[in-house]
């Protein structure tokens, strides 16, 4: 469950190829259309002679490729526009994600959710990771959705213990490599004592770079693009996970390197 395009590619993108190469059906749904990203010309979203429209196009057809690339056996786009950062005059428009009714789209969610069968579901913390307004709101209409489900049996956010995340742009900035907001801002770096489940998903990693090259659009995440391999596998080698809600009781240590711990699928 993800705010925009590109975030799949971000946040989880190992587990869901991992499952995907497992034999599970793996649904992508993005919130909005992302048409405050950067435009053709590099511009951002609140600069007054944005190009949304193309934005929109171009991120769609990324989105589309990149979850391919992903195993998303489906993609779903409600359709929503893009909030902006927090602050933008866009976060007024009544079409904007953050201005969404939640119930009446964690309904809609919850009907997706059981439509697919999904047992397990991620999506960002209460802080949406780094504070992004559309992230925030995909995890107030998420959880508000999986206790409209009936097939959903846990809800993990994907997370990055403190230790990881110092280390990383530690090493980045002594390449001299810029890192975007959502790395150096992140809010979701927590102690490992919140981590509940860990997936090794260094073979994957240079899928996912690939998946993030896909969004070519999205310059501001061109040095992790080009990133050196070993760097690169330091923060997105090893993916970390807060269960954030169980529908029943999880055993000590059952989900520890599996999402499904205990759980099957169809």
């Amino acid at each position: 469950m993800h705010a925009h395009p590109d975030d799949e590619s971000l946040f989880g993108a190992g587990a869901a190829r991992h499952y995907a190469d497992a034999g599970a059906r793996v649904t992508l749904v993005t919130c909005t259309l992302g048409q405050l990203g950067l435009d053709q010309e590099a511009r951002p979203g609140e600069a007054p002679d944005h190009d949304d429209l193309t934005t929109a196009a171009t991120r769609a057809g990324e989105l589309v490729r990149a979850a391919r690339l992903l195993g998303f056996s489906r993609t779903i786009n409600l359709g929503y526009l893009d909030s902006g950062m927090a602050g933008w005059p866009q976060n007024e428009d009544p079409r904007a994600f953050v201005n969404a009714d939640v119930s009446s789209c964690a309904r809609v969610l919850a009907a997706v959710f059981d439509e697919v069968g999904a047992r397990v579901v991620v999506t960002y913390d209460e802080n949406g990771f780094y504070g992004h307004p559309d992230h925030v709101a995909a995890n107030v209409v998420t959880r508000r959705a999986v206790e409209l489900s009936a097939s959903v049996e846990r809800l993990y956010y994907p997370v990055v213990p403190r230790e990881v995340l110092a280390d990383f742009v530690e090493g980045a900035r002594a390449l001299g490599v810029y890192l975007p907001a959502w790395v150096v801002e992140a809010g979701t770096h927590v102690p490992r004592s919140l981590v509940n489940a860990t997936l090794d998903v260094r073979a994957l990693a240079a899928v996912k770079q690939r998946a993030m090259a896909t969004h070519a659009s999205q310059v501001d995440n061109g040095d992790l693009v080009e990133m050196r391999a070993d760097l690169f596998s330091l923060l997105f080698g090893t993916e970390y996970f807060q269960r954030a809600w169980s529908r029943s009781p999880v055993g000590e240590g059952a989900d520890e390197t599996d999402l499904f711990g205990g759980l099957t699928w169809d």
